[in-house]
């Protein structure tokens, strides 16, 4: 037995909770697409005439990048995807934080959002990329069983409670930076 295979739950769960994490995203996006589309106009990293085109691609291809990750067959094609998406969403937060444009929102929460850009966004990114690379093992060779099932839900469940929690916080930092000046 190698002593780095992964438990299948484990890497179930991880794959699990970024597919919800992509497919939440996604949604948010396509449910306003206009708050989504002025957020990427701001990035000013594309041609206005392309902004309308990568709003609309953009949150399709993260949602059949979460919806990859929940079947064993496109695994592997979920990752890939996963890490595109993840990948160019991080390029354009770290590039406008090189700019010093941080006062725009990111566009990753949809209309409720408002969570500007902070060096906080690139290190929850590389943290669900990694996510990505567990999620799209297999894991040991041992079977599930029924209780392992319950066990992959729970752990979804907590991995998306951390990263709503993670959220929540960098979305608050400049508000509560805003209440101690």
């Amino acid at each position: 037995m190698d002593v780095l295979a992964l438990d299948p739950v484990l890497a179930r769960s991880c794959g699990a909770a970024l597919a919800v994490v992509l497919l939440t995203g996604a949604w948010q996006k396509l449910r306003d697409l206009a708050v989504f589309e002025a957020s990427v106009e701001l990035y000013r990293l594309l041609p206005e005439s392309l902004v309308p085109l990568f709003a609309r691609a953009f949150p399709v291809l993260e949602a059949l990048a979460g919806a990859a990750l929940l079947f064993d067959g496109t695994r592997g094609i979920g990752l890939l995807l996963a890490l595109a998406v993840l990948g160019v969403a991080t390029g354009g937060v770290f590039i406008n934080l090189l700019r010093g444009h941080t006062e725009i929102d990111c566009g990753c929460g949809g209309a409720e959002g408002h969570t500007t850009l902070s060096w906080a966004l690139p290190a929850r990114n590389t943290v669900l990329m990694l996510l990505a690379v567990v999620g799209s093992q297999d894991g040991s060779g041992r079977e599930l069983m029924w209780i392992d099932t319950l066990s992959v839900a729970g752990g979804t469940l907590a991995l998306f409670g951390l990263y709503a929690t993670a959220n929540q916080l960098i979305a608050n930092h400049p508000r509560l930076i805003q209440l101690r000046n």
